[in-house]
């Protein structure tokens, strides 16, 4: 799995655990509805770290509780 895929399966799982849809998590984060689903569908190549922490603050928790899950911890080292 490459990070964007880590990216995407994290912000699905968070959604799933709030019964909240990807719509929905555009108006709570503040982030265009076409920027999440270009992340959730992988189509953004680079999710930024500021889009990923508007996402945490409209679902409420912290960068280091949206990375510190076993979909991080698993990946390979992308350059070697």
């Amino acid at each position: 799995m490459d990070t964007r895929a880590a990216v995407a399966n994290r912000i699905e799982e968070l959604c799933n655990e709030r019964g909240i849809t990807i719509n929905a998590l555009s108006y709570i984060s503040g982030v265009a509805n076409s920027t999440i689903k270009g992340i959730f569908y992988q189509r953004s190549k680079n999710p930024g770290i500021v889009t990923i922490k508007k996402i945490c603050d409209g679902l409420e928790i912290s960068l280091a509780q949206f990375f510190d899950t076993e979909i991080f911890n698993r990946l390979d080292q992308e350059i070697k």
